[in-house]
């Protein structure tokens, strides 16, 4: 199973999207057109790049719009970059999402206390390469973060693209612990102090800051994807969220979009053009 992307608009603007298409050029939702598991047997799923490790740029699944491409978020009219915490610079790993998941902001969540943010379950992928937004990539659970972001339950599963020469070492949290040491103490410290430099307050995590194992992430994973399938079938009310597709079965969704709708729609969009300029600011360090 491959997919391609299609860019539109101009890269770090307004009217950025990145559209997604399968094997056989039909647009596609990465929401809810990418199957969640590429190997169910195996535990191993699909994962939606949007922003590449060392970057700083907040791309994300656009939940609200027709198809969902990938758009950078938006603060105060003007595009989003997350800030340089002293010593990391941007993302500290490959980070996005899995898809046909979806944490129920109605749902609260018996281990954190906290209702779901609305959103496809988050994904830090630790392995070698450096991806590219928009790349689907099949990935192998470690293990899982409670992150309490604003009083709402923001998991953050660890995994590795199955791909990576160390992926066979890779099994267990603990793997992650003994191998690359250091890595899961500076995910905690990242995502605690990313939004100190918005004026934000720290964030704060369930389970006393520890991460959970393989197991504990895979079921919170299916319980995100029963959710979706919720959601997707109108058992669960949408919050804003945009649900049409192009795929998912007409008996399992009542939101099927036609191939000439996608198309439409997408033709609607800013042709790709020139990328705008990176503004300065965004290098600069933060120590906190």
């Amino acid at each position: 199973m491959s997919f391609a992307v299609e860019e539109r608009g101009n890269q770090n603007s307004l009217n950025y999207r990145l559209f997604f298409k399968n094997a056989e050029g039909k647009y596609i939702s990465p929401f809810h057109d990418i199957p969640i598991f590429a190997d169910e047997s195996q535990n191993i799923f699909h994962m939606v790049v949007e922003v590449p490790r060392w970057t700083n740029a907040k791309m994300e699944i656009a939940t609200k719009d027709l198809l969902n491409p990938i758009k950078q978020d938006v603060k105060k009219d003007k595009v989003r970059y997350v800030a340089n915490v002293f010593p990391h610079k941007g993302y500290i790993w490959n980070y996005g999402a899995i898809p046909q998941t979806w944490e129920d902001p109605a749902h609260k969540d018996t281990d954190t206390g906290c209702c779901g943010d609305n959103d496809p379950i988050d994904v830090c992928e630790i392995g070698c390469k450096v991806c590219s937004s928009g790349d689907v990539i099949k990935v192998k659970v470690l293990g899982i973060l409670a992150m309490i972001d604003e009083d709402e339950t923001d998991w953050k599963v660890i995994a590795i693209n199955v791909e990576d020469p160390e992926a066979k070492h890779l099994n267990t949290i603990a793997d992650v612990r003994r191998l690359k040491p250091g890595l899961l103490d500076a995910t905690v410290s990242w995502f605690r102090k990313y939004k100190l430099p918005d004026g934000k307050p720290e964030n704060r995590f369930a389970f006393n800051d520890e991460f959970k194992d393989k197991d504990f992430a895979i079921e919170v994973i299916n319980n995100t994807h029963n959710s979706w399938k919720d959601l997707i079938s109108q058992q669960a009310g949408a919050g804003g969220l945009n649900c049409k597709n192009t795929c998912v079965s007409s008996a399992d969704s009542p939101n099927r979009c036609t191939a000439e709708d996608a198309e439409a729609a997408v033709s609607q969009t800013c042709p790709c053009g020139k990328e705008e300029p990176i503004p300065s600011s965004v290098d600069e360090w933060f120590y906190v």
